[in-house]
């Protein structure tokens, strides 16, 4: 029977991992080279975390200051928005915390995370949707507070998904953050005032 994994040394090599992605990226990312610099081997990383994908899905999410962990702890409380308006405070809070040095640090690597999920969507494709569902599946709760049907919900959550992640990944590509800012609010400017009951 084999010897179960040591949980300890598990996490010491997934923020050891985390450290050497955030470095390296993820184009060419070979599990020999990372293992030998981690001290390790690559049957031992594949012991531990099953698949090179799996290993940097987790190594994304190990991060307890990701915007969208506070964010839920909002949408879970009882500050959680009750009307347009405090849907709208919330996003642009949410969209705020993306401008942090520590956010645009990780932000590079989830723009290659999406472009390998488009060249590779049998390795990476899973890991992208469940970023898109992360988010999706936390928007959408807002807007049935406001009275939305589930579907309607989700579809308004879908919107603000795709575009905010098409602002982020533009303003990576262009360094101007002010004008994807600008743009961000206008997009909740057209939208706030649709964000109604559903029969009103």
């Amino acid at each position: 029977m084999p010897r179960p994994a040591d949980p300890a040394k598990r996490a010491d090599l997934l923020h050891r991992i985390r450290a050497y992605v955030l470095r390296n990226g993820l184009t060419g990312l070979s599990l020999r080279p990372l293992a030998r610099e981690l001290g390790t081997s690559d049957r031992m990383l594949l012991y531990y975390f099953g698949t090179k994908e799996r290993m940097v899905a987790e190594a994304l999410s190990l991060d307890d200051r990701r915007p969208l962990l506070r964010f839920r702890d909002v949408r879970n409380s009882t500050d959680a928005p009750e009307d347009a308006a405090g849907v709208r405070r919330l996003l642009e809070e949410l969209w705020e915390e993306f401008h942090s040095p520590d956010r645009r640090a990780v932000m590079p690597l989830q723009f290659e995370l999406m472009t390998a999920s488009v060249l590779h969507p049998d390795k990476y494709g899973p890991l992208m949707r469940e970023l898109i569902t992360e988010w999706t599946d936390l928007y959408t709760p807002l807007f049935v507070r406001l009275g939305m049907s589930d579907q309607r919900a989700r579809n308004e959550a879908t919107l603000l998904v795709d575009a905010t992640l098409g602002l982020l990944y533009a303003s990576l590509a262009d360094g101007d953050w002010g004008r994807a800012t600008a743009t961000f609010r206008t997009l909740l400017d057209r939208l706030e005032s649709g964000w109604t009951p559903d029969g009103t």
